[in-house]
């Protein structure tokens, strides 16, 4: 570990430093968590609404098209044939009805895919993890610093100039 800034070179950092720096790290941590339980959220959200949208598009193609679409279908179908004018919108609202069905099965698509998003499970199991380690996390013990007499005279004149 290096020393922190403004304290002086070779000082061991004090408990203080230490615990400030602990709840530092712990705060980013925090938030680096809540940071990653939004992006996941956001991307559910936004695979909810395409399917959502989708399931619209599919009821907007059926109640706004199939009138139009159906005449004027059948009278194309009755042009090219020579089939019963009433066959011809029975095909006509077929097609439609293909359409809704293919837009409902790519709403039902994006609706499994958003239910599959375990965005909030995966960051609930990322913050057990972390409060077990921190939990089963105990302090290191210290060696035992000579004392100050002890060191030689050449390094306290070291840690003398540095500070001065």
């Amino acid at each position: 570990m290096s020393a922190p800034e403004g304290s002086p070179v070779g000082a061991e950092r004090s408990i203080g430093q230490l615990f400030a720096s602990a709840t530092t790290e712990m705060s980013a941590l925090v938030h680096d968590e809540i940071a990653l339980a939004k992006a996941q959220l956001k991307q559910d959200v936004i695979r909810g609404a395409m399917s959502g949208g989708a399931f619209t598009v599919a009821a907007g193609v059926l109640v706004f098209s199939l009138p139009m679409l159906n005449f004027a279908l059948a009278y194309g179908i009755r042009t090219w044939s020579d089939w019963n004018l009433a066959l011809c919108f029975l095909l006509s609202f077929a097609a439609n009805v293909l359409i809704a069905v293919v837009l409902v099965l790519v709403g039902v698509f994006f609706a499994k895919k958003a239910a599959k998003g375990k965005g909030p499970q995966k960051v609930a199991a990322s913050v057990k993890e972390t409060a077990g380690v921190l939990g089963n996390a105990k302090p290191h013990t210290r060696p035992e610093v000579p004392a100050l007499e002890d060191r030689a005279p050449a390094a306290l004149e070291a840690v003398a100039r540095s500070s001065s």
